[in-house]
């Protein structure tokens, strides 16, 4: 059993005196013994006071130890970026945000990371060696195996752009690199859904997509794309042309711009999504119904999710997530109406808890998860050992 093993054990949030991880890992003490020295060398376990004494000495308790490193969150979207500074139980300690353009390319918007990263490190007294990570997430599709984005159609420049690289060239860290509905799928499930092994985050803005956990594991497809709802084909929307090339798409008409469109020809004043979900708080009937159309449209598209994939829960983020109960019950509607009984008879659709948080949420939970990891602790174990 490795050191790695035995951290796994100590994640756990609660100590552990060395008896008890020499009876549940069956390894003799002094073998415990030396794996919690080479822990407590990384930083990564510390001294947690004293268990109950039964006579004589008491025995010492370990535990992680959240603040031996921090790591950088990352959440970059078409037209806000935000960072936060985390350690690693995931607990956020400073955060900076602005208003930047994706399109303004991976220079200008890679350059925000870097600054950012060394303003919140300064602000909060940790020295560039106590950094251990970096996650981002990216409007955009990515591999995720290398970092770059694949064809992004909101980010001029940026296709096959060696993020990862670009920013270890000031910090000599991993950097972590994926779609921007794939973290806020791990920031709500490390938030609030900890508990739940299969869930799909779809995120209703521009453009529509899901981020999908299964088995408790985020699942990304053989490149990246996975989840990619918005350029599935829907009832009622043929002849409609997406800004993909084809026709049809569901993004075409239940995304935020494509409901402000329809809005717009009845005489609204809607640009955006952001006017759509104002109208719908307003009261106006014809933004409400348009919005439950919407609902009823995403629904189509879920409920084919929910008979492949039968999550526990489906969770609705985004912009046009903020119009509330109405775009929930457009997709309720047709969600219990053409998915399997079996797989709604417990199912939940939920309007998103993290909420704008939960992109820079998961972009943290992603880089800490990678430090964590059996094969990052174990690495750092021969390197200490000098083998």
């Amino acid at each position: 059993m490795r050191t790695a093993d035995i951290f796994e054990l100590l994640r756990d949030g609660r100590p552990w005196t060395r008896a008890e991880l020499a009876s549940e890992t069956g390894l003799a003490r002094s073998t415990v013994a030396a794996r919690i020295d080479v822990l407590m060398r990384l930083g990564l376990v510390a001294p947690f006071g004293g268990a109950p004494s039964t006579g004589g000495r008491p025995p010492s308790l370990f535990a992680l130890n959240p603040a031996a490193r921090v790591v950088v969150g990352v959440d970059i979207g078409a037209t806000h970026a935000r960072a936060v500074l985390s350690d690693l139980s995931g607990e956020l300690l400073d955060e900076v945000a602005a208003q930047l353009d994706i399109a303004d390319g991976p220079d200008v918007v890679l350059g925000w990371v870097t600054s950012s990263v060394r303003l919140l490190l300064r602000r909060n007294r940790r020295r560039p060696g106590e950094l251990a990570a970096i996650g981002i997430g990216l409007p955009g599709p990515v591999e995720h195996s290398t970092g770059r984005p694949i064809n992004p159609p909101i980010m001029p420049g940026w296709d096959r752009f060696d993020v990862p690289g670009h920013l270890q060239r000031r910090y000599d860290v991993p950097v972590l690199v994926d779609n921007d509905v794939n973290i806020m799928a791990l920031g709500e499930r490390q938030t609030h859904y900890a508990e739940v092994d299969d869930l799909v985050l779809v995120k209703v803005a521009t453009g529509i997509g899901s981020g999908i956990v299964s088995g408790g594991v985020l699942q990304r497809g053989a490149r990246g794309t996975a989840g990619d709802l918005g350029h599935v084909r829907v009832a009622g929307a043929e002849g409609v042309r997406c800004r993909c090339g084809n026709t049809g798409c569901l993004e075409a008409v239940a995304a935020g711009p494509a409901v402000a469109a329809a809005l717009r020809a009845t005489g609204l004043d809607a640009r955006h999504g952001q006017d759509v979900v104002d109208l719908v708080r307003s009261g106006d009937l014809a933004a409400i119904a348009a919005v439950r159309q919407a609902g009823r449209d995403i629904g189509e598209v879920v409920a084919m999710m929910v008979n492949l994939i039968n999550p526990s829960v489906v969770v609705i983020g985004g912009q046009l997530s903020a119009a509330g109960e109405h775009l929930l019950a457009g997709l309720r509607e047709t969600v219990y109406q053409r998915s399997l009984p079996l797989a709604t008879e417990k199912l939940r659709i939920v309007p998103t808890r993290a909420g704008a948080e939960a992109g820079v949420l998961g972009a943290a939970a992603m880089a800490i998860e990678h430090v964590l990891s059996p094969e990052a602790v174990e690495a750092a174990t021969l390197a200490v050992n000098g083998t």
